[in-house]
């Protein structure tokens, strides 16, 4: 596994946490789990950096370590409408200039508007700052209620919680899904949640009842991955219409029963990819594809690769078993960031 090098760019007025969820999925080793990532953080004058969490943090290394970063990670920051530095600016363009993958996590999204990296493409911010980004940036095309967007070179998430979504999918993207679930595991969180799905926020709630968990009949699904599934077998296993389970799959995991019922099946397949030497046939109809034209299709829509060329690139060639996989749901939704 090549390792990867993986650089934070802070200013003062450093939001926490968005630093530190980078630094939790890329900066720390785990038991069981090879070096993937080499991680480091700068800033334009090293030394106390003031943080919105009322300490300062030590930064020792200046700009120049962008130029050897393979990511650029821009953390949220306190006043995004303040004008970045010059200097600031000009090492990230020269990052990305040279082929380095930068990245913002909520706020950080206007730092890479500021230089131009997302003009006449997608980026998403928190919620509360998709306006904003849109009013002062109207070359960029905002979208206020995505969790993250991808681009390849460039990537953007909205806040908090979404933050740590992107970095996971950015893990799975580098060394596979196998590798981003364990980190996933270690912080207990769930291993996967599409950038598509919709960020929390606070709007008007006309019905205050409590809503039923989806649990229950997440796990009977992903359990029955290789069966055929539909929207009334769902809705009968959950003891509702399907109009209603549609509902509550919209309220909590911000997609259709379809879309996740996909998902977690190409996930059962990258896991197989992964972890076995089956053909992709028998994955095909290991994880409810049926065939595998139909894997190929399903597969390159959400992966951007072929099966085969996820293997190549991920596989580990271990001997398969005639067991059923099993993949973690995504958990349903918790309160907002």
């Amino acid at each position: 596994m090549s390792v990867h090098r993986v650089t934070a760019l802070v200013l003062p007025g450093q939001s926490t946490f968005e630093l530190a969820s980078a630094a939790e999925v890329f900066g720390l080793r785990r038991p069981g789990l090879p070096h993937g990532y080499e991680f480091a953080v700068c800033t334009e004058r090293p030394g106390a950096v003031p943080t919105l969490a009322g300490y300062d943090m030590l930064v020792g290394a200046d700009l120049t370590a962008l130029d050897a970063a393979d990511t650029v990670i821009v953390p949220g920051r306190h006043d995004p409408a303040r004008h970045a530095p010059p200097a600031v600016i000009d090492a990230l363009q020269r990052a990305h200039g040279r082929g380095a993958r930068v990245v913002a996590i909520c706020s950080g999204t206007f730092l890479l508007a500021q230089a131009g990296l997302l003009s006449h493409r997608r980026a998403t911010t928190h919620w509360r700052l998709a306006g904003e980004l849109a009013a002062r940036f109207p070359d960029v095309e905002v979208e206020p209620d995505t969790l993250y967007i991808d681009l390849g070179d460039v990537a953007t998430s909205a806040g908090t919680a979404a933050g740590i979504d992107l970095c996971l999918h950015l893990a799975r993207t580098d060394h596979g899904a196998a590798y981003a679930a364990h980190v996933a595991r270690h912080m207990v969180m769930p291993p996967h949640r599409e950038g598509g799905q919709l960020q929390y926020s606070t709007g008007a709630v006309a019905d205050h009842r409590p809503t039923e968990t989806l649990a229950p009949v997440l796990d009977w699904a992903t359990e029955r991955l290789h069966q055929p599934l539909t929207l009334d077998a769902l809705a009968a296993q959950a003891n509702t219409s399907p109009r209603t389970l549609a509902r509550r799959f919209a309220d909590q995991l911000g997609v259709s029963p379809g879309r996740w019922l996909l998902q977690q099946r190409v996930a059962a397949a990258r896991a197989l990819l992964e972890e076995t030497d089956l053909p992709v046939e028998t994955v095909a109809q290991r994880v409810g594809l049926s065939s595998a034209t139909n894997l190929r299709r399903r597969f390159h829509a959400l992966v951007r690769t072929t099966p085969a060329a996820y293997r190549r690139s991920f596989g580990h060639r271990e001997q398969s078993t005639d067991s059923p996989i099993r993949v973690s749901r995504t958990s349903p939704r918790g309160t907002a960031p």
